[in-house]
């Protein structure tokens, strides 16, 4: 990671963001706003690789700039850094293309090692933000993500990505699954790669709804 994003309007919290991306990512450099048009502004500059944005803003929503890094830079890792940890906040945030969900709540350290997890194609979600998803499924309240996937009944899924669906969805990372089974990282990456072809979705929340649909894991 060599560019980061930091979009936060209070400037205490702003640094403690920034510091968060150089404590995951030493050599990056950071490029910070604090409303959605100095974001939109900075995305029109410049290219980054990912971007801490925060969905309080003075002038609007912080969907709006992961909606914009999503359409121009296709490449960025957009991730919200909020307080807001209800559905009405976080599943618009997902549908608008954010990689990953982070609670401003926790220590430094944990958001540090959660961010760490995208160097391993892992979507950073923080642990209430994956029970929340698992939680919003079983309620019946996500039939809109539902719509355009394939039938389950249609889907056949090995018994080995089953079970690693399963650990995926309940929050276990990449090396914790390949040291369970006794494979390598590679092997692993490569059934998640698989499975989330076959499941139609590209982050860990999609496919923790699909494995709640499949009656393997339960909020």
């Amino acid at each position: 990671m060599q560019h980061a994003l930091i979009v936060e309007d209070l400037p205490q919290i702003r640094d403690w963001l920034a510091d968060v991306a150089r404590a995951a990512f030493p050599a990056v450099q950071v490029t910070t706003a604090a409303r959605v048009d100095q974001a939109l502004a900075r995305v029109a500059e410049r290219n980054f690789d990912v971007a801490l944005i925060d969905l309080g803003l003075p002038d609007g929503s912080g969907i709006d700039v992961v909606g914009a890094l999503r359409h121009h830079q296709p490449r960025a890792v957009p991730v919200v850094v909020t307080i807001y940890d209800d559905d009405d906040h976080l599943f618009p945030a997902l549908q608008a293309g954010a990689f990953g969900y982070l609670l401003k709540e926790q220590p430094q350290d944990a958001l540090v090692a959660q961010l760490l997890r995208m160097t391993q194609g892992e979507p950073p979600l923080s642990p209430p933000i994956a029970r929340r998803v698992l939680a919003h499924f079983a309620s019946g309240r996500e039939q809109r993500q539902a719509v355009a996937r394939p039938a389950v009944d249609e889907v056949k899924l090995t018994e080995r990505e089953t079970e690693v669906l399963q650990r995926v969805a309940k929050g276990y990372t990449l090396p914790e699954i390949a040291l369970q089974f006794g494979l390598s990282r590679h092997t692993i990456a490569d059934h998640i790669k698989q499975i989330y072809r076959k499941l139609n979705v590209s982050s860990r929340a999609e496919a923790a709804l699909e494995a709640a649909r499949r009656g393997l894991v339960h909020p």
